[in-house]
């Protein structure tokens, strides 16, 4: 028994889902770390804390998957507590104690003092933007608002984040300040909707005075923005974006569907016309800005005429950026009630079909990029190539420049201009001017 005693703690936490969640992580090792933990991120460790995803089917599969997994390794002895956190647990708790009750305790998004208890740390209150990143030095994400207010009928976030609040500007200033003391250079800004900033705390939208604050901050040189909505877009953020060089000219705004009787259905507050408009707006204001959107196939009632609209829309607004999700069927939200009526195969069917659209529009701009020259950041490094990316591309999700690294020597963080010689349907291949 003496050398189970004596071993010491080694904390895993195992992050799962979206950036968010990635954020949520972080937060949590920077707290344990000032308790003076052992904590690493998806390595090896005898107490795991796996943070969970609950938003659609495909998600909460992977995250019951890697409970269990974690489960069966402390019934080996290889760890010895499991704890689980997320969307999932705050969703779903009571079913997963009784399904699943060899964790050793279930937290919610919102219980992370409890969570550092049961860690035998304490929540540390002046730890403003005290985190361990997970992402490479260059990059990371600021989560500004936690929580959503919008009534969208297929989503469950609500469910699980709660109510939209802001973060106060000051609060993010420090915590950037502290991210670009680190080395970080990129900021990706980050919520379920940006586009509220600030209504809560200051009873007015504040994400452009956000973003005049953020880029007096020393070392950071790009910020993105994630996840706007539509409806009430705060405009004078594409002023910002025009006269700021350090605000990428880049959005990422989801706009799910464009036909009117699923956008209503939906309950998103807009139309196909509304929606068409303050995206020539966006392109007007800032020509060269690369709009990355996401949308939903197979919603229930999706007729072939509204999906008809949907893809011939899609080929005349030429996204530079685009991902198309099939329709999860989420007990509690509005759209429950409906009949999840369209065929799997059908929904595989119509997102294979935007994809493919969406894989030749950006085939044809990428061939109008050979022969420009583009700022890029450097990644990584994987096989013979450096991994960088322009401002107008996101981590992880959109296109990347390949440079050949037997001709050039970079380093991730390292900024490079780089000319394009070839390009893919979502890669480009450069050489460093």
């Amino acid at each position: 028994m003496r050398t189970k005693t004596l071993k010491k703690n080694k904390i895993n936490v195992v992050t799962l889902g979206c950036s968010k969640n990635v954020y949520d992580s972080e937060v949590l090792m920077g707290q344990l770390r000032a308790n003076n933990k052992e904590v690493v991120h998806e390595e090896e460790g005898n107490i795991v804390v796996i943070n969970t995803c609950g938003f659609i089917a495909n998600a909460k599969e992977e995250s019951v998957n890697t409970i269990l997994e974690y489960v069966q390794k402390k019934e080996e002895g290889v760890v010895d507590k499991v704890f689980v956190t997320g969307c999932l647990s705050e969703r779903y708790k009571p079913d997963l104690e009784e399904e699943i009750p060899d964790v050793d305790k279930y937290f919610g998004t919102t219980e992370l003092p409890g969570l550092l208890k049961a860690l035998g740390a304490d929540y540390k209150h002046e730890l403003i933007g005290e985190r361990l990143t997970t992402t490479p030095k260059n990059y990371a994400y600021l989560k500004i608002a936690e929580g959503c207010d919008r009534p969208c009928s297929f989503c469950a976030i609500p469910l699980m984040r709660g109510k939209h609040k802001s973060t106060p500007i000051e609060d993010l200033i420090v915590e950037a300040e502290k991210l670009a003391a680190d080395g970080v250079k990129e900021l990706v800004l980050i919520a379920q909707d940006l586009t509220y900033y600030g209504l809560d705390l200051y009873k007015e939208r504040r994400l452009a005075d956000l973003l005049k604050e953020l880029v007096k901050v020393e070392g950071i040189e790009w910020i993105r923005l994630h996840y706007a909505f539509p409806t009430g877009f705060p405009m004078d953020v594409l002023n910002v974006m025009k006269e700021e060089p350090k605000v990428c000219n880049y959005i990422d705004i989801p706009l799910q569907h464009i036909a009117d009787p699923v956008l209503k259905s939906m309950r998103r507050g807009t139309t196909k016309a509304k929606t068409t408009k303050l995206l020539k707006e966006f392109r007007q204001a800032v020509p060269e800005m690369a709009i990355r959107t996401t949308l939903i196939v197979g919603y229930p009632g999706e007729t072939q005429e509204d999906f008809e609209t949907l893809r011939d829309w899609v080929k005349e607004m030429r996204f530079e950026r685009l991902g198309c999700f099939t329709y999860s069927h989420e007990e509690n939200t509005h759209a429950y009630s409906l009949e999840d009526d369209v065929p799997e195969e059908v929904k595989m069917e119509r997102a294979n079909k935007i994809m493919e659209i969406q894989s030749q529009i950006s085939w044809e701009l990428n061939q109008e990029k050979i022969g420009q020259e583009f700022k890029i950041v450097v990644d990584r490094k994987e096989g013979n190539y450096f991994v960088g990316r322009t401002e107008f591309d996101s981590p992880d999700v959109d296109n990347e420049v390949l440079i050949d690294a037997s001709k050039h020597y970079l380093k991730t963080g390292d900024f490079a201009t780089v000319k394009i010689y070839e390009a893919e349907d979502f890669d480009l291949y450069g050489d460093v001017v």
